[in-house]
């Protein structure tokens, strides 16, 4: 159906085209250049390349001094590492003083599969996105982590770019666009919007296809910026569908959902469905397994957009309408 293309080796190949076109890119890592594919670069450019062994603490802080210095720094390590053994100096050396770091972290969420609960991070996007100056990314693709590598080195400040360890179905082009903050409609629908993000975009456009044989018409967002959320794209598919479904391979606690889910209880009052991991710790199993036992399959999806549905009642497809022309009224009388 789709190619299955590996993130991180998307992600060296960037940033070996990124030393040719800027030599105020350096690169730092804890002695785990080879799994992020930091060592790509290593090997074309070892006068900017520095392996900072197993101190991931001291490696943030490194790269604050060279931000601070002028350089632009890419800090590469596992997703665990970069956002919780590190979390002090990132918060304090990088976010407080808004510096130029780039942190991109490998091997994010439970599909890293066998290494187990203590490196299978699931609540990295809500350590980082609840820092002040933090920009969150998570690309759904091989294709779209070239184009968030590319734009964090033109955005001023820290970002943190998530990637998965296992190859991804690819499904974004070369020519869509990708902006920071920008959500992207993969697919229109009236029923129910599918918000996604990292690998479980593919798993809502396999769900809308599954829902379209039962009647059901699901739009399908890829939110890949997590922080600053899209917060228009959200309230626009609210007043289209009446109905939204968020998945994602993180702790439902504090990820993408309760961003949305904030952002909807404030804007918006619409029935709606978190898709994720429950609040607890993964374990050892093969990715697919372990999607399965966590509530992360194409089922589940299509479960959770048929609750949806069903709660938003007989109304159906009139609902985002009647919500359209009801704002419509009251901003008149505004």
């Amino acid at each position: 159906m789709w190619e299955m293309e590996s993130q991180r080796v998307a992600f060296g190949e960037t940033l070996v085209e990124l030393g040719k076109e800027r030599s105020d890119i350096v690169v730092l890592s804890a002695d785990l250049a080879s799994s992020p594919k930091a060592s790509m670069f290593a090997k074309e450019f070892p006068e900017r390349f520095f392996n900072m062994g197993v101190a991931e603490q001291n490696m943030m802080g490194v790269a604050a001094g060279l931000a601070a210095s002028g350089k632009i720094v890419f800090v590469t390590t596992f997703s665990v590492f970069a956002s919780g053994r590190a979390y002090d100096q990132v918060r304090q050396s990088i976010a407080y003083p808004k510096l130029n770091v780039k942190i991109v972290a490998s091997h994010g969420g439970i599909t890293v599969g066998p290494d187990g609960a203590t490196h299978q991070i699931t609540e990295d996007i809500a350590l980082m996105s609840v820092l002040p100056n933090m920009t969150v990314i998570v690309p759904a693709d091989a294709v779209e982590t070239k184009k968030a590598v590319r734009a964090a080195v033109q955005y001023n400040g820290p970002v943190y770019i998530r990637l998965g360890r296992a190859n991804v179905p690819t499904i974004t082009r070369e020519e869509d666009k990708f902006k920071i903050g920008r959500a992207t409609i993969l697919r229109e629908g009236d029923d129910v919007a599918l918000i996604g993000t990292g690998i479980m975009v593919s798993q809502c456009l396999k769900a809308a296809e599954i829902l379209s044989k039962k009647g059901i018409d699901a739009m399908v967002i890829n939110m890949s910026t997590i922080k600053p959320l899209d917060e228009k794209t959200i309230i626009k598919a609210a007043d289209r569908t009446g109905a939204i479904v968020t998945a994602e391979e993180h702790n439902v606690t504090m990820g993408m959902g309760t961003a949305i889910a904030m952002v909807l209880g404030e804007h918006r009052q619409v029935p709606m469905h978190l898709v994720g991991i429950p609040d607890v710790f993964g374990e050892s199993g093969e990715p697919e397994e372990l999607m399965k036992k966590y509530g992360l399959t194409v089922e589940d999806v299509v479960k959770a957009a048929e609750d949806v549905v069903a709660r938003k009642g007989k109304k159906g497809k009139k609902y985002g309408l009647l919500r359209r022309g009801v704002i419509r009224i009251i901003h008149r009388r505004r």
